[in-house]
């Protein structure tokens, strides 16, 4: 059974940072997967943040681009999100998914493992 755990969430200024971590297990060696970070911000809809590939591929909202990271550890089975300069628009509870893929692009497909979230809220 495949379980993710964020963590790192916090309530920082604008133009602050964070670093979200999600620790991953429950693969096998030999499976490929994809890891993303998703975010919803109360009232609004769920929105893809970042994505990763096995091969180090990276997607990224065009709301993130050039202020947020995404970044992994295969021996901690960590993967990261590292948050600058951050907006009042960024607060919402960030989760971290995963789905067994071998694909080198993540982005906008279905994950089928999600953790429980962690709250980010950034004050103006």
């Amino acid at each position: 059974q495949v379980q993710l755990v964020e963590s790192g969430g916090d309530s920082v200024q604008a133009g602050g940072s964070l670093r979200l971590s999600c620790t991953h297990s429950g693969y096998t060696s030999r499976n490929s997967y994809c890891l993303g970070w998703f975010r919803q911000a109360p009232g609004k809809e769920p929105e893809e943040v970042a994505t990763i590939s096995e091969y180090d591929t990276t997607t990224f909202a065009d709301s993130v681009k050039g202020r947020f990271a995404i970044s992994k550890d295969n021996v901690r089975k960590t993967l990261y999100l590292q948050m600058n300069r951050l907006e009042p628009e960024d607060t919402a509870i960030y989760y971290c998914a995963a789905e067994t893929s071998r694909s080198t692009y993540c982005s906008h497909i279905t994950y089928s493992y999600w953790g429980q979230g962690t709250q980010v809220t950034v004050s103006a």
